[in-house]
């Protein structure tokens, strides 16, 4: 089965994500190994498209919070922390009480 997003096909995860933001994900993290001139070009890209998109960021941490709302036990793999009722933690040393 193959995925389209606006008439581009998405093969794999960082497909996706470039098509949910509109630019690849390297643009914004950084690829290792990279030199100071490659840098500072990939930064000056990336204030050009903030400039004309400045909605971006906050599109960007919407998309984010619906991926984790929808996916964070498969994602994180989160257990939720329960404390027994009825039970308090002992008063520390020194504490007024």
């Amino acid at each position: 089965m193959r995925t389209y997003i606006g008439g581009h096909q998405a093969v794999s995860v960082n497909d996706f994500i470039e098509l949910a933001l509109g630019t690849p994900a390297e643009l914004w993290l950084g690829v290792e190994g990279e030199s100071e001139e490659e840098r500072a070009a990939r930064l000056d890209a990336a204030r050009d498209i903030l400039a004309d998109n400045p909605e971006l960021p906050d599109d960007v941490a919407r998309i984010a919070a619906e991926v984790i709302e929808a996916h964070a036990p498969e994602l994180f793999n989160v257990v939720p922390l329960t404390r027994p009722a009825g039970r308090r933690r002992p008063a520390r040393k020194g504490a007024a009480a």
